[in-house]
């Protein structure tokens, strides 16, 4: 059996995606819970999510294609 804080790292709360944006083109993210991070298709990054927290920025953020 999962531990509580496993099943919420594994997770971002549904409310909280719809109210975050890209912070560089303000366009909509996607979570891809395998690697943990919320994709920006449009600005073409990955920004972590640490311990649970959303690492929204820019320099903190991996180029993806």
């Amino acid at each position: 059996m999962n531990a509580p804080s496993e099943r919420l790292d594994s997770t971002v709360d549904p409310k909280l995606l719809e109210i975050l944006v890209c912070p560089v083109t303000k366009g909509p993210l996607e979570f891809d819970s395998s690697r943990q991070e919320l994709i920006s298709r449009s600005a073409k990054l990955a920004y972590p999510i640490r311990d649970g927290i959303p690492i929204m920025l820019p320099e903190e953020a991996r180029k993806i294609e």
